[in-house]
Parts: C-alpha cells; structure tokens; sequence
C-alpha cells in the first residue's frame, strides 16, 4: 500500500507541477511543487510548495494558490484517473531557506585549520639522535 501512495504522490506532484507552470502566473520569481502527500483514503493532498522571491511575493503567490485550488483540482481529474480526486491543501515549504541560512552560519564560523600530519615539513632546527 505505501507503493501506491508513493507512485501517486509522484505523480500528482508531477501534473500540479506541469499545471502550476502553465496555468498561473506568479509576482514570484519562481514557484515548485517540491512534495505532494496524499492521505491513504486519497481524499487530502497536502502539496509543498517553494516560492523564490520576496516575502510580500510568497504570500501573494500563496494567495493565487489558493484561489487557484478548484481550477487546479478539476484539470488534475481529467489528467490523472483516481477513485477520489484529493482535495488540494497548499503549504508554503521553507526547506530551501532553512539550509541556506544553515550554510551561511556554518560559512561564518571560524574553524582554525589544523596541520596536516603528511604533508608538514621536517623541522631542521631540532637535535638529532645519533
């Protein structure tokens, strides 16, 4: 059973993708669908959604979204054959932005670098054991 949410998991990502980029235009610089979950009796879908772009253009993205939501549930009934189509719940993922802040803290530590054991050249200033 987890086969099959997985493979339509993939594959309503795939369409809402497909439609999100030709159906809606966003103030947004860019917008992906990074992950879709389907409740097990198909009825939710709760789809992650990147926005790349100033604050004020995410929720203004977010908004078209979800006015968006009918129109996208039913072009994604004629694309893809399920028992029930989900219902669309968007959220805004904000994975992206947690690593890059991430990367920039570990970015401005300072760690001292540490001599390398091999490549450290032989001290001729000390005696030697004869």
């Amino acid at each position: 059973m987890k086969y099959r949410l997985a493979r339509v998991n993939e594959v309503l990502k795939r369409e809402l993708g497909d439609l999100v980029r030709r159906e809606i235009t966003f103030p947004a610089q860019l917008v992906t669908i990074q992950q879709v979950d389907v409740t097990p009796d198909l009825k939710h879908a709760h789809v992650f959604v990147s926005i790349i772009g100033p604050q004020a253009d995410q929720h203004a993205s977010m908004a078209k979204l979800h006015d968006a939501r009918i129109q996208l549930q039913n072009e994604l009934s004629k694309r893809v054959v399920l028992k029930f189509t989900p219902q669309l719940h968007f959220k805004l993922d904000q994975a992206a932005e947690r690593g890059d802040r991430i990367l920039n803290i570990l970015s401005d530590l300072e760690i001292p670098e540490e001599a390398d054991p091999e490549g450290a050249e032989p001290d001729d200033t000390a005696p030697h054991d004869r």
